[in-house]
């Protein structure tokens, strides 16, 4: 039993005092008195429990009820259901004494938090089966999500104590869902510390580096922001506006994405400027009308960019966020980018959908939030659907951002962006994205894999004879759209199995037979297929034709059996392999310790090796790399940003483990470089002699393109590890008429 000390008991009241003090909406009669019954209970329950830490496990309820309060801006339920949160899932005590002592609503938001425990499909995985237990509460109280994220928020914050594997599954999940899953609630600075804190556990040594390098930063920037905003406060001044300015800095995670997206240094991404101008607006003035009136007014000072006007005052995004951006030359040559926006449209910037419950105005950034919801409710209709195949569908629509096509009646339609017409045609509804066969865009033919532009005017074409295809999964970008093709898929499947039935029974019938294991066994390998089901819908869609029945059925099964289990077995290989995308190697089976990192170490025989490489990144040593454990027991090694390594962490987490290279000096790793530069006589020669001869690196393909004299080539060579790489881009890059050399972080076979 765990008890708790004199220091501790102190600590709890201070936090529970500070936690109380900044609980701004908490005026009505009884809030006070339901939150000290909330806590009192909490305390109770927990009271022998602590933490990976070792600090008492109320500690955390507590933090969890202060960024609901003070950083999202939730009231007394809310703070509540936050100290109660793992209460009915870690303790003794159940949702019905819970709806006893608070109520119905706030039992049924505790239900929403509580994780499921239970058994699952194999296919699927425990994370997202909880995931999406919490969103199918979206169509109830929207609470439940923002106490969620607040309980990753302070689980993100305290994760120093946990091991290095559970550390890696948590960032991978917050990368994956939650922190796109704030920014799509408009809940900016907690998704911005989401990402940074995931940043910090995946690559700390990345993270600690652009931190220093912001803080040595700081005093030039201030500067910098001071030079350009002085000419700025004086025009505003002038003008009787009543604002506040200040540089947006920059979070640690959006410089990285952005140098590796962009394949530039820090000192590039953190040169580009942003300043934030939140003014207070004026009675009888429309807020839009003073966002135009300062940036005009600033244009009057500096020179614009026209090309980089944002303008998300008369069209919100879908998360409700307002603001006028727009990008001007600073001072020394520099583009600075300019946010206006009033003191609402910052809080509902900051706080989301919080803040929204503080400013019902019936305005489009209400709307739009609520149709977002709605879009997900419709997502959540179709229960039987594998629970990892819907957070593939429901990501893609966290981390898109949006378009807006207009309807031939001149009605809008936000979609995200790379959508095409068959996707427009779904948003509009089901029944007419089943029956499209083109569209008109812009009173111009399309297909339906047309992909539009915002501001596309969109009209749909259908025929009733019309039917969804698979290959319609290729270019449908809404979870809406596949989930239609999908089902609709399904739907045609199912009758097709049925008439196949119905075709093989009648022709049995003929001979006097029915349906058994014995005519199965003979008809499966006579007809190369693996199961019933493919037997029936081939026959039902007339890929096998029962002419030859009577004939398959008298011949002996010894040798067409032994051709089925062949065929079965190459089949379920090839599928394996597909499934995993990796290069199968053999392993010996062993017990691994997910709590220590698995040491890479260099096995000349091959057959020895406890490890495979992913074929998806590619990693080589001296990368920082996951291992993830398969279920054959043997570990797939991913880099740690491979994106499907980010998805194993976020939905297979419990068999992820850390890994570390050893030194690797004998074995090759498959790599691959861009080079880039003139084409010029002897240019490939002094390359190809630089690689092979002076450093000694096999090739194993090269592929070279010349356009207008700019030559771009692609090398497969084979390294021992990064440091080697690295030394070979520095070589290349000192021959003269080369611009630029990068690896390429995946290889498609």
């Amino acid at each position: 039993m765990s008890i708790l000390t004199a220091a501790e008991k102190k600590d709890i009241r201070e936090k529970y005092a500070d936690l109380l003090r900044h609980c701004a909406r908490c005026d009505k009669k009884g809030d006070k008195d339901m939150i000290q019954r909330a806590f009192d209970l909490a305390y109770e329950a927990h009271k022998d429990m602590r933490r990976k830490s070792g600090e008492p496990y109320i500690i955390h309820p507590i933090a969890v009820a202060k960024i609901v309060t003070h950083e999202i801006g939730l009231g007394a339920k809310s703070i509540t259901c936050a100290l109660l949160h793992d209460v009915v899932e870690d303790t003794d005590y159940t949702l019905e004494e819970i709806k006893n002592h608070f109520g119905e609503k706030i039992a049924s938001i505790i239900d929403g938090l509580t994780k499921i425990a239970g058994v699952f499909d194999q296919k699927s995985s425990l994370q997202a089966e909880n995931f999406r237990k919490i969103l199918l509460t979206l169509s109830d109280d929207v609470r439940v999500i923002l106490i969620k994220l607040a309980d990753r928020l302070h689980n993100m914050r305290t994760l120093d104590s946990m091991p290095p594997n559970k550390q890696m599954k948590i960032a991978g999940e917050t990368t994956y869902l939650y922190a796109p899953l704030a920014h799509r609630l408009g809940l900016y600075a907690i998704k911005t510390e989401l990402e940074d804190l995931s940043l910090k556990y995946h690559h700390p040594k990345i993270y600690h580096e652009i931190g220093k390098k912001i803080k040595d930063n700081e005093k030039r920037r201030l500067a910098t922001i001071n030079q350009f905003s002085f000419p700025i406060t004086q025009k505003l001044d002038k003008n009787h506006i009543k604002f506040s300015i200040n540089g947006r800095p920059k979070s640690i995670a959006s410089i990285w994405n952005k140098m590796q997206r962009k394949n530039v240094p820090f000192e590039e991404v953190y040169d580009l400027l942003a300043i934030r101008i939140i003014f207070e607006p004026k009675s009888r003035i429309p807020e839009k009308t003073i966002c135009w009136n300062i940036y005009s007014l600033i244009t009057d000072i500096y020179i614009p960019k026209p090309d980089r006007i944002r303008d998300w005052v008369s069209q919100p995004k879908a998360n409700g966020y307002e603001a006028l951006h727009g990008t001007v030359m600073g001072p020394h040559g520099k583009w600075v980018e300019i946010q206006v926006r009033s003191t609402r449209m910052d809080e509902i910037a900051e706080r989301g959908y919080a803040a929204h419950w503080k400013y019902k105005t019936g305005s489009n950034q209400e709307r739009e939030l609520d149709k977002w919801i709605k879009k997900i409710r419709e997502m959540l209709e179709s229960p039987e659907s594998n629970a990892l195949e819907f957070l593939d569908d429901f990501k893609m629509n966290l981390f898109a951002s949006e378009i807006l096509v207009f309807t031939p009646k001149g009605h809008i339609k936000t979609l995200p962006t790379g959508s095409t017409a068959l996707d427009f045609a779904y948003d509009i509804h089901t029944e007419i994205g089943d029956k499209t066969i083109g569209a008109k865009v812009n009173y111009k033919l399309v297909g339906v894999s047309h992909m539009l532009n915002s501001g596309d005017q969109v009209e749909i074409l259908t025929s009733d004879k019309q039917q969804p295809q698979s290959e319609w999964l290729t270019f449908a970008k809404t979870a809406k759209a596949k989930s239609s093709i999908k089902n609709a898929l399904k739907a045609e499947t199912t009758n097709r199995i049925e008439k196949g039935k119905q075709i093989l029974e009648l022709k049995l019938k003929e001979f006097n037979l029915l349906p058994s294991s014995r005519i199965f066994k003979k008809l499966l390998p006579a007809y190369e297929v693996l199961n019933k089901d493919e037997l029936y819908s081939k026959i039902g869609t007339g890929l096998i034709s029962l002419d030859d029945l009577q004939k398959v059925l008298r011949k002996k099964t010894k040798k067409k059996l032994i051709r089925y289990w062949k065929l079965q077995f190459s089949k379920s290989a090839k599928s394996e392999e597909n499934k995993e995308d990796i290069e199968i190697k053999p392993v010996e089976k062993e017990k691994f310790d997910f709590k220590r990192p698995f040491i890479l170490r260099e096995n000349i025989d091959k057959t020895e090796s406890l490890y495979t490489i992913a074929k998806c990144c590619n990693p080589i040593p001296g990368d920082d790399v996951i291992g993830y454990k398969t279920p054959n027991e043997n570990i797939v090694i991913h880099k740690s940003k491979c994106p499907k390594a980010i998805k194993l962490m976020s939905s297979e987490g419990n068999h992820i483990v850390s890994a570390k290279w050893t030194t690797h000096k004998i074995l090759s790793f498959l790599t691959r470089i861009r080079i880039m530069g003139i084409d010029k006589i002897g240019m490939f020669n002094e390359i190809s002699n630089l690689i092979s001869k002076e450093l000694s690196i096999n090739m194993r393909t090269i592929n070279i393109e010349v356009h207008d004299g700019i030559f771009e080539g692609i090398f497969d060579l084979y390294v021992h590890n990064t440091k080697d790489l690295n030394n070979l881009i520095m070589n290349l890059i000192k021959i003269k008429g080369i611009d630029s050399v990068r690896r390429v972080e995946t290889i498609e076979e």
